[in-house]
């Protein structure tokens, strides 16, 4: 959801786990909190809008959590990976029917756990992704999550 927490991170998250502009969360292996917006001046960004349509299509539902199954249960593990499993198929398999054969393997050779190195890949500013990781130090972010190299301008 938020990007970077772990999938365990994920399956505990609620709809009440909000305040104001934020989305807090509790990361579940150093036990750090971290607000995270889900709103600007320009007004809600891609979280904001995510957990708004999660909660609103959840509202029939006596579950708190955001994840949950067509039986208003928490989402497990199990339930998380079929349906992780299920949708890279389905991308893979759209690849294939447009004829990308290469887009394909990339999405076929995705897993779960590249979710946390997209993340810190995509944040540009290398503070901001060990924060949101709940890291530390930044080396760990650099060393292990980092899988693109840094973007450089040219010199004119």
């Amino acid at each position: 959801m938020a990007g970077a927490a772990t999938g365990c991170d994920v399956l505990i998250m609620c709809s009440d786990d909000t305040e104001g502009d934020y989305f807090l969360v509790t990361q579940g292996k150093t036990g750090q909190k971290l607000r995270i917006l889900m709103r600007t001046e320009a007004g809600e960004n891609s979280l904001g809008r995510l957990v708004r349509e999660i909660t609103e299509r959840n509202a029939c539902h006596p579950s708190k959590y955001l994840l949950i199954n067509k039986y208003a249960k928490r989402m497990t593990k199990g339930m998380l990976r079929l349906r992780w499993d299920k949708a890279r198929e389905k991308a893979q398999q759209k690849a294939i029917d447009q004829g990308d054969p290469v887009l394909a393997a990339k999405i076929g050779g995705f897993q779960f756990r590249d979710i946390r190195p997209k993340a810190a890949s995509e944040i540009v500013d290398i503070g901001d992704a060990s924060l949101l990781l709940g890291h530390s130090k930044q080396e760990i972010t650099k060393r292990v999550y980092r899988r693109i190299g840094a973007t450089a301008k040219p010199s004119k």
